[in-house]
């Protein structure tokens, strides 16, 4: 059969919620379909929640921004899709109050995965709506594990991608991946550090062998490499402070970096941290991007690693951010809702 009207852009929108966690009405209307008038989304968001799919709240504080998510009929509907087999949402997904609470930080992040969405197609590199995955689980063994904010794929068609994380095609393409953390500051700085040293442990990690039964005669291998050919790259995204606490954040990173035992994941994996108003304003792919653990410079977040600067003993402090606008973006670190 062909010409049939199959729902994809419903199902697209009720996945992305899944996904995502929240997005307010510009965003899903920016991830689905920017080209067509934004009530046309409205309508379709309305629609699905009339079939009890999805549903909203609505923050006064942002100008009564209403903000989506998945309702748990909603979500277990999207469960069954292949898409999304296997993703289970955290506690508290489909909770009215829970998503009322997170926006701060949920928003964010989608707002994020929002600007590589857009990078991508600005610049025709190949980067989908549910290419951007939260809270992706990396066990490190012993109840412990690396979740990061979000998993991103990326596939470039410039020849000037690739490296620690990414594997080539027959286009002359690369296919990026990266771990990406969305700081807003309501953590402490060394706090913010610390999480260097999880990645460090998830990049070296071997899992043991279960109790009562032999390791095989292949050489034990780190368990990220389960997932992917190569350790993604780690982005840091600051947010919610002025350039002041931009600098401070950036210094506990550069000086985390100093350890020794961070010197592998450093010398193989590209780990950069920016503002979230530089990435918003000038795009992912500008050179925004600060190199943890080498001198002050800005590069671009596809830079492979040995193309960046190489660890340095005695970094230079970054340099305190320049101001900068984010355009219409509201500012979501004010709620009180």
């Amino acid at each position: 059969m062909t010409d049939v009207d199959t729902g994809g852009l419903d199902r697209l929108a009720v996945a992305v919620l899944a996904q995502y966690r929240m997005a307010t009405t510009e965003q899903m209307h920016l991830i689905l379909s920017p080209n067509v008038r934004i009530e046309q989304t409205r309508r379709r968001l309305v629609k699905l929640r009339g079939e009890g799919l999805i549903d909203r709240v609505t923050l006064p504080q942002a100008g009564r921004t209403r903000v989506w998510y998945t309702t748990r009929y909603g979500a277990q509907v999207a469960s069954e899709w292949p898409e999304l087999r296997g993703r289970r949402p955290p506690r508290g997904a489909h909770d009215r109050t829970a998503v009322r609470l997170g926006v701060g930080h949920g928003l964010t992040v989608t707002e994020t995965g929002l600007a590589f969405l857009q990078d991508a197609r600005r610049r025709g590199d190949l980067c989908q709506a549910l290419d951007w995955i939260p809270e992706v689980h990396h066990p490190l063994g012993g109840g412990e594990a690396v979740i990061p904010d979000a998993l991103l794929y990326y596939r470039s068609h410039g020849t000037g991608a690739g490296g620690a994380d990414s594997s080539g095609g027959g286009d002359g393409g690369s296919m990026l991946r990266a771990f990406v953390e969305v700081d807003r500051a309501t953590m402490g700085p060394e706090r913010l550090a610390a999480k260097l040293s999880a990645y460090a442990r998830l990049h070296q990690y071997i899992p043991a062998s279960p109790p009562g039964t032999r390791r095989p005669q292949a050489v034990p291998e780190e368990s990220w490499r389960r997932r992917y050919p190569l350790f993604p790259r780690l982005l840091f995204v600051l947010d919610g402070t002025g350039p002041a606490g931009i600098h401070t954040r950036l210094t506990a990173l550069q000086a985390a970096a100093r350890q020794p035992a961070l010197a592998t994941l450093l010398r193989d994996v590209a780990v950069l941290a920016t503002p979230v108003t530089d990435l918003l304003r000038h795009g992912p792919a500008a050179p925004v991007w600060q190199p943890i653990g080498g001198p002050d410079q800005r590069v671009g977040w596809m830079h492979t690693r040995h193309t960046l600067p190489g660890p340095t003993t005695g970094a230079a402090e970054p340099r305190a951010a320049a101001p900068t606008t984010a355009g219409h973006r509201p500012d979501w670190s004010q709620l009180r809702t």
